[in-house]
């Protein structure tokens, strides 16, 4: 008869010690914890919508095509994204005068407000991501993290 062996949850050692694995399961846990936050904290938005607030915020009004180039979200998800966002008057979006098919997007002060909410979910997400850490492990591993992306 032959012998069962429990493999759940086993990982080969070949390939627990390189780091595009351990790299992947942190990002595995980091995105579990990213959708938990938002579920619980983000009344219904999600980490791109906070993208694109903060994008607003830090760089002011922009066209739809710019936001999505600078954060890197594909040109429908930000069509589809920031129409959730002005639904909810966190943002506004007029046509551009010089350029009748372009949208300029500006964030509102309940976008601002709201900005700031999101800020909040996002700092207790980076502390349970990395609560296993010294607080300067924490400085190194983003400084690492930073030289790699």
């Amino acid at each position: 008869m032959p012998v069962h062996h429990d493999r759940t949850g086993r990982t080969p050692h070949r390939i627990t010690g390189r780091p595009t694995w351990l790299l992947s399961r942190a990002f595995a846990r980091s995105a579990s914890l990213m959708s938990a936050g938002f579920e619980s904290g983000g009344e219904g938005l999600r980490s791109y919508h906070y993208r694109l607030l903060a994008a607003l915020d830090e760089w002011g009004p922009a066209s739809q095509a710019d936001l999505g180039r600078e954060t890197g979200i594909d040109r429908s998800d930000v069509t589809a994204a920031l129409g959730e966002l002005e639904s909810r008057g966190l943002v506004d979006r007029k046509v551009n005068p010089a350029h009748r098919r372009r949208n300029i997007v500006t964030l509102t002060s309940d976008g601002e407000r709201m900005l700031a909410r999101l800020d909040q979910v996002i700092d207790g997400i980076q502390e349970a991501v990395l609560e296993p850490l010294t607080p300067a492990q924490r400085r190194q591993l983003v400084n690492l993290l930073s030289k790699l992306g």
